[in-house]
């Protein structure tokens, strides 16, 4: 780490000289401006002032990749942050067919995204979503939303072999995933420039990486429930071969699952130590209901089996992302004061 020694220009004023490499990388000259952030903890960070205004701009050159791999290198640009994406067929050739598929099938795919220029040899695209339109923990409690909503459907679905409930359930997902690669983008974008950190509703960069394992955690979660619609739509009459006691018990582990997600977000956006502790509390009390249900089941073929099995698995497995979603929000609950810490 290097250090500098602080001077005294005047009766009120410190000053700091910036290191010759930094400000020749990023080409700050005297009399130019620099942006100054102060964050929570009393770090102080310097930025140029290019970086707040700058338009990130990517080339794909798609000669020697298939269209998977396009669509691929689209979403990671667009997760890195890059503000317009060109796709190039390279000089003297044109697009195919396969390749031009694949950029219209990743602006589905991705918020905010869209063409703004077309030719036989190159297809540009715009992100035109602005990091102060969104805030991460607004973002988080909608992909949790979203999930939450996409195991009820698909739940109900088994329960009163309703089909239409588990596509409404399967339809959600690209939603879901929409959410989540904007909550990468952002989270990505705020790394690199902390001034966007707190345009996307945090005070400094510390909660980022913990942001970024809770994303994937309700994502997960998300796919979980794909499992269960999936299920539905199978399953003989879109249903289990139970009694509908046993569906019950499946619905009842399904909103108490339901509740500690909920709860594990709560307690990351408000940094709330008790809520994350009443998760770990209610996991407790339910981390044996899916071996408790498949215990007391009667004998029955191996398919139906192993169909209210994997009901009761992504249950389970969704349980255990919400502990440790719950496991982040600890550690960003206590490095705050709070009537449990006092930080010195």
């Amino acid at each position: 780490m290097e250090t500098r020694k602080v001077q005294r220009l005047g009766p009120s004023t410190l000053a700091m000289t910036l290191p010759a490499e930094w400000a020749s990388a990023h080409d700050v000259e005297k009399g130019d401006e620099v942006s100054l952030r102060i964050s929570g903890n009393g770090a102080l960070t310097v930025l140029p002032e290019s970086v707040q205004a700058e338009e990130s701009e990517a080339i794909i050159y798609a000669a020697n990749l298939d269209a998977d791999a396009v669509e691929r290198a689209i979403v990671a640009q667009y997760v890195l942050g890059r503000r317009i994406i060109h796709i190039d067929a390279g000089e003297g050739e044109t697009l195919p067919s396969e390749h031009i598929n694949a950029v219209y099938n990743a602006e589905t795919q991705l918020m905010g995204l869209g063409v703004i220029e077309e030719r036989p040899e190159r297809i540009a695209i715009r992100c035109s979503v602005d990091p102060e339109d969104f805030t991460l923990n607004n973002l988080l409690e909608r992909l949790e939303s979203t999930g939450s909503t996409m195991r009820n459907e698909a739940v109900k679905s088994l329960a009163h072999g309703n089909p239409d409930l588990a596509q409404r359930a399967l339809n959600r997902e690209r939603q879901a995933n929409k959410i989540f690669v904007l909550l990468l983008r952002l989270i990505f974008t705020s790394y690199q420039n902390p001034n966007l950190a707190r345009a996307v509703g945090l005070d400094d960069g510390f909660p980022l990486i913990g942001y970024r394992s809770i994303a994937k955690n309700l994502e997960l979660t998300a796919d979980n429930a794909e499992d269960i619609a999936e299920i539905a739509l199978e399953s003989d009459d879109h249903t289990l071969t139970v009694e509908s006691s046993t569906m019950r018990r499946i619905r009842d582990f399904t909103d108490q699952v339901n509740e500690i997600t909920e709860k594990a977000v709560t307690a990351t956006v408000e940094r709330d130590y008790d809520t994350a502790i009443e998760v770990r509390e209610t996991y407790a009390e339910i981390g044996d209901r899916e071996t408790e249900i498949l215990d007391d089941l009667p004998e029955m073929g191996n398919e139906s089996l192993l169909q209210v099995r994997e009901v009761l698995v992504s249950l389970q497995q969704t349980a255990e992302y919400a502990v440790r979603n719950a496991e982040i929000a600890t550690n960003l609950a206590l490095n705050e004061e709070s009537e449990h810490t006092e930080i010195k």
